[in-house]
């Protein structure tokens, strides 16, 4: 298993990003499948102020790529990724897969060490 982390920012207004956190509450179930189908084994999303923190554990065999491949041709997907733009602080013209920001590790704990 592989995990990524990944960051976003919001639009700087409270009232859209409670709206944000609304729709995340209720992801729509053909979006939670197209995230399973991918190889998205678990995902969490936490939220500081305007700033988003993805943490993302998949299958050995997921790439962002075929991701973005199987999203392209499901319009629910596409439906979702373009309203889930409005909310975030993006180009319009950003690709949804460039919104989010991979993370470098800077620490880990070693469970091993005396």
């Amino acid at each position: 298993m592989k995990r990524f982390c990944l960051a976003l920012d919001l639009r700087p207004d409270p009232l859209l990003q409670e709206q944000y956190v609304r729709y995340h509450q209720h992801v729509w179930p053909e979006v939670q499948q197209s995230l399973r189908d991918a190889g998205v084994q678990d995902m969490e999303i936490y939220k500081l102020g305007d700033r988003l923190f993805m943490i993302m554990d998949v299958s050995d065999d997921f790439t962002f790529e075929r991701k973005a491949r199987m999203d392209a041709g499901n319009p629910k997907v596409q439906e979702w990724e373009a309203m889930m733009g409005r909310f975030q602080n993006v180009s319009a013209d950003d690709d949804p897969y460039s919104r989010w920001q991979s993370m470098d590790r800077v620490f880990q704990l070693d469970s091993q060490s005396d």
